[in-house]
């Protein structure tokens, strides 16, 4: 899988969140720990939370 860095994640050591998507789900996992946890979703629900986060909505 080809693991994208959110582009909110800062390079000072803070929380970065990296991301991974697939045929019908998006691994989202810890960048800061690649070989611990990940969390899987499915595609309309990984981008339904996009939509919402842009607006600012919280959840």
């Amino acid at each position: 899988m080809a693991w994208t860095k959110s582009s909110y994640s800062a390079g000072d050591g803070g929380q970065c969140v990296e991301v991974a998507a697939a045929d019908t789900s998006v691994y989202i996992r810890d960048s800061q720990q690649a070989d611990g946890p990940v969390l899987s979703v499915g595609s309309a629900g990984w981008a339904q939370f996009v939509r919402m986060a842009a607006r600012g909505c919280g959840l």
